[in-house]
């Protein structure tokens, strides 16, 4: 049986885009390979778990600079880790510059190197040009990178010169944690009692630039007064987008972490989906798919060189404008709120679209990666 260890930033239970994908991973590719984990602690210490019969290695990091957790134990524990376990491959989620540049200083013998670019490194230009040439390296390094869409490599610049060692495997939605479950129909029933019948916007995200939340807020003020913008997360811009919505009140309301149970509740309720990312930050975009695969309509901008566009199939799926447009922004929400012929119609091909194309089955193309 063949050894994986998986190097992820982070890892479930920590709720990620990125740590999604590294535990879908794990969890469908359990029955056929030996597997453990290696991570960040997103709490305090250095533990060792198992999870789900996955042994999973936890390396404490007490500070964290421009969204890096910074160790210097991690580079032991994981040299030690390679010579231990042995691993046949090393599938490595990035970005996660400090990581790459200590996995190219550490002999991995015959492992093949399996790299997942979830995303460039974008706006942060000193630091990225003191990481450049090691990340060249390890591209150079590796067996395989794995892309999540075309659309992503076409535009992403570290990437050009590796397509021929490029396969595209999209994210997935995770079913299980989306199918109704004991205890919904009661909370479904307080929310739409709370919202007094209101039409439901729903968004959900981290609170950092790049998600575009204060297009969302300035689009409010062209929606009509029979609908509520529901804002999910938290993060380093919540108080100043909370600050950017008070002059609308109860329009828009900030609902903060949302378990897995309450995201289901949302989406269910939810007649439109927000996905207002406005750069390539955005590279591909699960919950925008998770919406769609509830049959949320979603409504997006255009973001040249993002996945999310292809995610979200403009008259199919729901309706993609272009980027910064807020009005226009505004007018696609308010025609799915008004049309429910339309709606209806979107959220089958949602459905139907999600099903064909990002659900666990893709996870299986993995097999022939790892050889």
């Amino acid at each position: 049986m063949k050894k994986i260890l998986h190097i992820s930033k982070f890892y479930h239970p920590y709720f990620g885009g990125i740590e999604d994908v590294a535990y879908n991973i794990v969890t469908e590719m359990s029955s056929g390979y030996d597997q453990r984990v290696i991570c960040f602690n997103h709490e305090k210490g250095t533990v060792r778990t198992r999870e789900n019969g996955i042994e999973v290695i936890r390396i404490n990091a007490p500070i964290t600079i421009s969204s890096q957790p910074l160790s210097f134990s991690y580079f032991w524990y994981l040299r030690s880790e390679i010579m231990a376990f042995q691993p046949d491959i090393i599938h490595v989620h990035l970005p996660n510059p400090l990581v790459a540049t200590y996995l190219m200083r550490i002999p991995t013998g015959k492992a093949k190197i399996v790299l997942h670019w979830h995303s460039d490194i974008i706006g942060k230009s000193l630091l990225y040009n003191l990481y450049r040439s090691q990340e060249r390296k390890l591209l150079e390094r590796a067996d395989t990178i794995i892309a999540t869409s075309l659309q992503y490599v076409e535009l992403s610049e570290p990437l050009q010169d590796f397509k021929q060692k490029i396969a595209i495997l999209p994210n997935i939605v995770n079913e299980e944690k989306l199918q109704p479950m004991p205890g919904d129909e009661q909370e479904i029933a307080e929310m739409k009692k709370l919202y007094q019948g209101k039409r439901i916007v729903f968004s959900v995200g981290r609170h950092v630039a790049y998600k575009g939340l204060n297009m969302l807020i300035e689009a409010a003020r062209y929606l009509p007064d029979n609908c509520v913008v529901l804002i999910g997360g938290t993060g380093e811009l919540t108080e100043q987008l909370q600050h950017l919505a008070q002059p609308q009140g109860n329009k828009i309301q900030f609902i903060g972490r949302l378990s897995e149970k309450q995201m289901r509740c949302y989406l269910s309720i939810a007649d439109v989906y927000a996905f207002p990312s406005i750069d390539r930050r955005e590279a591909f975009g699960v919950a925008l798919a998770e919406a769609l695969y509830c049959g949320v309509p979603a409504v997006s901008f255009q973001i040249n060189g993002s996945g999310s566009t292809w995610v979200n199939q403009d008259g199919q799926t729901g309706i993609v404008v272009s980027t910064f447009d807020v009005q226009k922004y505004a007018e696609a929400i308010r025609t799915l709120l008004d049309d429910e012929a339309l709606r209806t119609q979107y959220a089958e091909g949602a459905r139907k679209w999600v099903s064909a194309h990002f659900l666990k089955e893709q996870i299986q193309m993995l097999t022939t990666i790892y050889g």
